[in-house]
């Protein structure tokens, strides 16, 4: 016996209700999640129409009151079924349940009212509806004569001018009761452009480099058994130029283009660019975005009124009836995973979205993550290079700054002599400066210099940070306090913040260099709606000198007056205590000096660092990534972390931190029954790298082996053991493969 869960309503209120039906034996081998079927449905059993979203063997009532499929909709495969297939997919390599991945790609269906316009028009011929002004004139109905002769005037006004002549619901009512007049709706489509974005852009031409890139990759797609492309350009070569044109070639044919971004800072610079070249054919995905405006750009897609849409992950799911290229723009950002559950990695889903429409893939980045690169070594993946900058402009020098250096020299400032006198020289020429900086906030921690106390919040494990206002904030929660005046627990006078933030260092500049125009972007700065566009686009305009920020300012911008990058704690993310710290601090330089020199004036990049032996910072002030990928690589062997091994990360959360750690211990004696070989290792449990938050503590257990498939096997086992005992109740568990 077959069974087949079946969704007859494909909307969001009802993506949680689904229906058991019986698998017929001749279809059963033909079957398969997302696929298109017919049903008897409801008491009169009227054939409807259903997607099959899963397939078992047990079910929950009795067999033979179950209904059958009575048949596969003939030749219908529409987008939702794709997307349903890709959610079944997602459901078995990431783990969660299949509601949890249908939510995640059919956001299209989320229930938002439609936004309408309202028209009056005249619905008699106009001899009629004169002779009724004329007598309306000579009675007392002043309002009802106002409102008709303007209209008649008019032809068609909006509702709203009807109350500028005293023509009220209960006027509106008497005329469209005696037909005279008509009321008319007309849907608004939200549009995601706004006018900042929508400068007309001209069409640069490819060099030689960028014409054979752009040839290899749509070569690599025409295949029998096409691959993803990494397309692997140093900072500033133009892979947004290759981008254009592959899409150029996809749009010709009559189909359409996603465009993956890693985060909204991104999209003010890309969609101008975008827009310039295809115009109106482009629109735009983010979080930022009203439920609206975002329904309304996936029902643009859907009806091909646009053909590429730009975004982020959830970017990856909207519905093209005819899906021909996605790429993926600096496709080592870590947020390319989702931290909810399912725990997809948009790289991997967009490659198996890809092999299901027939679409190519192309993967842009100066700095592959190790993942990707060790694909393109073992043949997984194809790969075209772009070995020079674009134009006349090169690569900018180099100087690695020893900050321990800098403070026996007495000097305790967060700018180096180097980097200060770098920028006077730069601002005396009227050029810009970017500072980066990987922290927010006033402050970091507070501590007390005599007994070592760390302030934290009690909700969360993490520092306090300190902000100008004199409190002490958790930037997980938002829990807030007075800074203490002494030490809670010792006493001591002696308690103060560690001043690395970025609000900080934008009152040294302004200090050091009196009358200077600074612009700052962090989170905080960019809460609002369209703060990104407004702080980036000032700075391209030269409304500002020196740029400050944290990570979102060294992310793919292209300003050709920026002509020094300065890093000020290139090894914060050293410390991050997770075996990508050294690959993130490898990216984030490379991004960071790749923001100078990108016109025709000459860059320099400055790197202050307390560890400038250490391989990341040095292989970066180099640009040489493949000799950073060889020593990481060397490293990941030796540990055995990805991709020289698969991992699988079982994070558990609860609100009783002994249950947790009780049902945790549990979870690691059932993995070392299953299976007790010693090629599977198992670290843990222990504490989450944040052990509380919001009053939940979490744990994590990691499992390490070679093969990706035991892994999966052990997560279904592990499962099914969790489901059928009754203490994991009040613990929720999340899988996270890397």
């Amino acid at each position: 016996m077959v069974c087949a869960d079946i969704i007859i309503d494909i909307s969001h209120g009802n993506l949680d209700k689904s229906f058991q039906y019986l698998v017929p034996e001749w279809m059963q081998e033909q079957i398969r999640p997302g696929m298109v079927v017919t049903v008897p449905f409801g008491k009169g059993n009227c054939l409807r129409k259903g997607y099959v979203i899963g397939l078992g063997t047990q079910t929950d009532y009795d067999p033979h009151k179950l209904k059958e499929i009575q048949g596969l909709a003939s030749g219908e495969e529409t987008t939702e079924s794709r997307l349903i297939e890709l959610a079944a997919w997602m459901r078995e390599r990431y783990g969660s349940t299949m509601i949890q991945a249908l939510k995640t790609v059919l956001p299209i269906r989320e229930k938002v009212k439609s936004k309408e316009k309202r028209y009056i028009c005249l619905n008699t011929d106009r001899t009629a509806a004169e002779a009724l002004l004329q007598k309306l004139r000579g009675g007392r109905a002043k309002a009802r004569a106002r409102f008709l002769e303007a209209l008649l005037e008019k032809g068609t006004m909006e509702y709203s001018e009807a109350a500028e002549y005293g023509a009220g619901k209960a006027v509106l009512d008497f005329f469209e009761k005696e037909e005279i007049i008509r009321i008319r709706y007309e849907e608004i489509t939200r549009t995601a452009v706004t006018q900042a974005l929508t400068a007309p852009g001209d069409r640069c031409a490819l060099t030689d480099e960028q014409r054979q890139a752009a040839d290899a990759a749509a070569r690599e797609w025409k295949k029998e058994k096409p691959r993803p492309v990494l397309l692997y350009g140093v900072t500033g070569s133009g892979k947004t130029q290759v981008y254009m044109e592959l899409i150029d070639q996809v749009l010709q044919e009559g189909k359409q283009a996603i465009v993956l971004i890693p985060e909204i800072a991104l999209t003010y610079q890309t969609v101008r660019r975008f827009y310039g070249r295809f115009g109106d054919r482009v629109s735009i995905l983010n979080s930022r975005m009203s439920q609206g405006e975002r329904y309304d750009q996936f029902k643009m897609a859907k009806k091909g009124a646009v053909q590429v849409m730009v975004g982020p992950r959830s970017a990856l799911f909207t519905p093209f009836p005819r899906l021909g290229l996605i790429i993926v723009d600096e496709e080592h950002e870590p947020t390319y995973k989702s931290e909810n559950s399912p725990r997809f990695h948009a790289v991997e889903t967009a490659v198996r979205r890809a092999e299901m429409e027939g679409a190519g893939v192309l993967l842009g980045s100066a700095t592959p993550s190790v993942e990707t690169f060790f694909k393109v070594r073992s043949g997984e993946y194809a790969m075209v290079r772009l070995t020079g900058r674009y134009g006349e402009s090169r690569l900018p020098e180099v100087s690695v700054v020893d900050l321990r250096e800098e403070l026996k020299a007495g000097n305790r400032s967060v700018l180096s002599r180097e980097l200060k006198r770098d920028m006077e020289s730069r601002l005396q020429k009227k050029e810009q400066v970017m500072l980066f900086l990987n922290r927010r906030g006033y402050a970091g921690f507070v501590s007390c210099r005599s007994c070592g106390e760390v302030i934290k919040c009690p909700h969360c494990d993490v520092s306090l940070s300190e902000h100008n206002n004199g409190k002490l904030i958790c930037h997980y929660c938002g829990y807030e306090v007075r800074k203490p005046e002494v030490c809670p627990v010792c006493g001591s006078p002696y308690i103060g913040g560690f001043k690395a933030g970025t609000q900080q260092v934008e009152q040294v500049i302004r200090k050091n260099f009196p009358g200077v125009r600074v612009l700052r972007m962090d989170y905080d700065t960019t809460r609002k709606k369209g703060s990104y566009e407004k702080i980036l686009s000032a700075f391209a305009r030269q409304e500002a000198d020196i740029l400050v920020g944290t990570q979102m300012i060294v992310k793919g911008h292209d300003f050709p007056m920026v002509t020094l990058v300065g890093v000020l704690a290139a090894d914060l993310s050293l410390n991050a205590g997770d075996y990508h710290s050294a690959e993130r601090t490898f990216q984030l330089l490379t991004q960071a000096v790749g923001r100078a020199g990108r016109g025709v004036r000459e860059g320099k990049a400055v790197i202050q660092t307390y560890h400038p032996e250490h391989y990341s910072i040095q292989t970066a002030a180099c640009q040489d990534y493949e000799a950073f990928y060889e020593e990481e690589m060397a490293y990941r062997e030796m540990m055995d972390y990805p991709p020289s091994s698969h991992m699988l990360a079982v994070l558990g959360a609860c609100t009783e931190e002994s249950l947790l750690k009780e049902a945790m211990e549990y979870v690691e004696r059932f993995v070392r029954r299953i299976y007790p070989g010693e090629d599977l290792h198992v670290i843990g449990p222990a504490p989450a790298s944040i052990g509380k938050m919001k009053d939940v503590y979490k744990r994590v257990l990691y499992l390490k082996h070679r093969e990706y498939s035991l892994l999966v096997s052990v997560r279904e086992r592990l499962e099914r053991y969790i489901e059928v005992n009754s203490g994991f109740r009040k613990i929720y568990i999340q899988y996270d493969f890397s």
